[in-house]
């Protein structure tokens, strides 16, 4: 039999949650300082929850679960694992809008599931880390989330990032520009969103295969690559580089979509007050190809990875589909396995992260000692002290080999000796060094011994 976990799935092992923990752990902390609440929803929704809203592609990669019982033989699916964490939230939103308040903050960090083929750094089951904030048109909100993630990488150790911005309505104006009819504008932005995967021929190519005319996507194109190179040019210099493109846009677009280019320079403007101003770039190429975002859209992008960390934007009309009246909202998801790759690859996690499942082992002199050693074991616990106690009677030179092998730091013995004395003996396995202290002084020991 197979013993391995289903394809596009993993198993992750002890030194793998410890390292996952440790980032989530991080993520919430930074959230909280921000306000954001936690949420969690089912990993199944019903399917027409999902169906309809991540466009052509995103619908077709969405795990469906056939029906049940008398209805299995009709093969028909009721019922799908969730394929982003936003979708589950207007929904939630919808339903209990009269209990949440007013400007509703939330984060949630939960897997997530996609159909799609898996391959090296893509995955059919992974995490996403998602904040939101619902309620507020206020573009306050984009600077908050940028903010709130810049602080999040920041506490991570990334010093070297760009969050790349745009604006689902310049978009909608250079596709006018171009000359790209309004009908063809979903089939545009699809094939924009793979710019950076599949290059300028690439996308040329598919733009041509949906029918959009090839004179407006050379124009669009060629204004992109020339912004690149801007980009390139202006080095660190983020904010003159933001100017130029603004200005760039105001002249192509001639008045078209002013609220949409206002937003983004409000934005600019606000995140320079935050912690992730100095990382803010216009990229009028930005499309994510998700069809709910309905203005600012961005996506984080580090230095000689392929993809993103992270992404999100204004969904003002998503959780209109459930409600039936539009609810502002806008969010960013960051992908917690992508962090963890780079985090692994670069040496990131912190030097004093626990590796070792317990602080201190428990030998077992012989079989008569096993409740004086659960009874130490109690009391050590009660004082924060992480246990293990070896539960067989052995050789000492056996478990003191055991708790080597395992990372354990300090090991215990109550011996004969020991236990007339009323003492233990607790060795050091880095140094060697063995002391016997009173039962009630090893937690101390422990503790000032241990890096926490």
């Amino acid at each position: 039999m197979n013993t391995g976990p289903a394809r596009g799935m993993r198993d992750f092992l002890p030194e793998d949650v410890r390292r996952r923990q440790y980032v989530i752990d991080v993520i919430a902390g930074v959230y909280q300082r921000y306000g954001f609440e936690p949420l969690e929803t089912p990993s199944v929704e019903n399917i027409e929850t999902l169906l309809g809203k991540y466009g052509e592609e995103g619908d077709r990669l969405i795990f469906k679960i056939l029906k049940r019982g008398e209805g299995a033989e009709t093969g028909q699916a009721d019922l799908a694992l969730r394929y982003d964490l936003t979708v589950p939230l207007a929904r939630v939103v919808a339903e209990y809008r009269a209990r949440l308040p007013k400007f509703f903050k939330r984060f949630q960090v939960q897997p997530v599931w996609r159909a799609d083929r898996p391959q090296k750094g893509r995955f059919r089951e992974f995490y996403q880390c998602d904040v939101d904030a619902i309620g507020s048109t206020s573009m306050v909100v984009e600077a908050e989330l940028l903010g709130a993630a810049g602080d999040v990488l920041s506490a991570l150790g990334f010093t070297s990032y760009t969050m790349r911005l745009n604006h689902r309505g310049v978009l909608a104006g250079l596709l006018e520009a171009g000359g790209v009819p309004a009908d063809l504008h979903g089939d545009a932005l699809v094939a924009l969103d793979k710019l950076d995967k599949i290059g300028r021929a690439g996308v040329a190519t598919e733009l041509d295969s949906r029918g959009v005319p090839s004179a407006g996507a050379g124009r669009l194109l060629d204004f992109f690559a020339d912004v690149q190179a801007a980009a390139e040019r202006s080095g660190e210099d983020g904010g003159a580089f933001n100017d130029e493109v603004l200005a760039r846009l105001g002249a192509l677009l001639e008045g078209r979509r002013a609220d949409a280019l206002a937003d983004l320079s409000t934005i600019v403007r606000l995140t320079a007050s935050t912690s992730a101003g100095g990382h803010v770039r216009l990229d009028p190429s930005l499309a994510r190809g998700l069809s709910y975002y309905t203005g600012a859209i961005f996506e984080i992008a580090v230095a000689d990875l392929a993809g993103s960390l992270g992404g999100g934007g204004r969904y003002d009309n998503l959780i209109g589909m459930f409600l039936g009246q539009d609810v502002p909202a806008a969010g960013i998801s960051l992908g917690l396995e992508r962090i963890l790759v780079v985090m692994g690859e670069r040496g990131m996690f912190p030097k004093d992260l626990p590796t070792a499942p317990a602080d201190i082992m428990l030998t077992l002199w012989n079989a008569e000692a096993a409740p004086a050693a659960l009874h130490l074991a109690a009391d050590l616990r009660s004082q924060g002290v992480r246990v293990e106690v070896y539960p067989e009677a052995d050789k000492i030179g056996k478990q003191l080999k055991y708790a080597a092998s395992r990372g354990i730091p300090f090991v215990a013995v109550m011996g004969d000796d020991e236990a007339a004395a009323g003492v233990v003996a607790v060795k050091d396995l880095a140094t060697g060094e063995q002391q016997r202290v009173a039962a009630s002084a090893v937690a101390g020991l422990v503790r000032s011994r241990i890096v926490t």
